[in-house]
């Protein structure tokens, strides 16, 4: 949905607690940062509300790590019939035979070392450049990763909220 207009969280706060807690489980699927975005309902801004899922996020333990990260699907390989995943991904869509199977490689080893998905913001970034980030991140210790981890999903957070308040309940 194209706008001029700044994003608005009026139809996010108006929604009914469980459309709200649905529209935020799309968003991330970590119960702990949803429970804390619904506490502080209504955001009287936009900005408060990326400041409440920051602060959240900030918050997680690893158990809410983990349940955050089961809601990706591998990169590379977005669920099927999920728009979201596919939207987010459409950096893989052109990338050779050749880098799916080095990604799909890596992606497996990561999984084995950290036991969680290669998570990433994928939006605007290219099959090359997630490559070229798995084969540096794969070299980290879980704690380092860890907070790599929180900041990704950070960055994707902000995406899917925009897009939440920017479509209403149709997120």
């Amino acid at each position: 949905m194209t706008s001029s207009t700044t994003p608005d969280p009026t139809r996010f706060n108006a929604l009914e607690e469980a459309a709200a807690t649905a529209a935020l489980h799309e968003a991330c699927a970590s119960s702990a940062w949803g429970s804390k975005l619904l506490a502080q309902r209504p955001y009287a801004t936009v900005e408060a509300l990326f400041a409440a899922s920051d602060a959240a996020m900030a918050e997680l333990t690893a158990e809410d790590l983990a349940e955050a990260m089961a809601g990706h699907p591998p990169i590379g390989r977005p669920k099927p019939g999920d728009p979201t995943s596919a939207r987010e991904q459409r950096g893989m869509a052109g990338a050779s035979e050749e880098l799916k199977a080095e990604l799909l490689e890596l992606n497996l080893a990561y999984q084995e070392k950290f036991g969680h998905v290669f998570l990433i913001c994928a939006t605007g970034a290219t099959a090359e450049f997630m490559l070229g980030q798995l084969k540096i991140r794969i070299e980290h210790g879980a704690e380092a990763e860890r907070e790599i981890v929180r900041s990704e999903l950070g960055k994707i957070n902000r995406i899917r909220l925009t897009r939440l308040v920017e479509e209403g309940s149709d997120a």
